[in-house]
């Protein structure tokens, strides 16, 4: 059976791509929940036109991911903890904390795109990757100081 796809669909394709799929896949699980359209010509032509429509958003979302990522690059931002003996940080800095402190900059970055590998637990400079867009990510300048 060969339908359109109206999404990504890990496993068989992207967005708008034509594929052969079986039979009893195709209608009783992609079809039901929308996520492909049988490959008739009118059907063909309606993704095409909103495939036209989605490239265009996506060109307007890049070019204001490209004005963030100047943003975040050129910025920085300061977090300070509590300490105690030894310079030892009560508790750590997570990427929900990072994405407070942004907030309070003016800029609202939602914490599941901060990618910190681990918790920060000591005081310093740290460089923080900020996955803005498919294409396009920053680096954060994240200063933690002692309270």
């Amino acid at each position: 059976m060969k339908v359109i796809l109206k999404e990504d669909i890990k496993g068989l394709g992207k967005l708008g791509e034509v594929v052969n799929v079986a039979e009893g896949y195709g209608r009783n699980f992609l079809i039901p929940r929308k996520k492909v359209a049988e490959a008739t010509p009118e059907n063909v032509k309606v993704v095409e036109r909103e495939k036209k429509r989605l490239e265009e958003q996506l060109k307007a979302g890049l070019h204001e991911a490209e004005e963030l990522q100047k943003k975040i690059s050129e910025g920085s931002v300061t977090i300070s903890r509590q300490v105690g003996e030894g310079e030892k940080m009560f508790g750590s800095v997570t990427s929900a904390d990072i994405a407070e402190a942004l907030e309070k900059d003016g800029l609202n970055i939602d914490k599941k795109l901060i990618h910190l590998e681990k918790p920060i637990k000591e005081l310093g400079l740290f460089h923080v990757p900020v996955k803005i867009h498919q294409d396009v990510s920053a680096e954060l300048k994240v200063w933690i100081v002692k309270a």
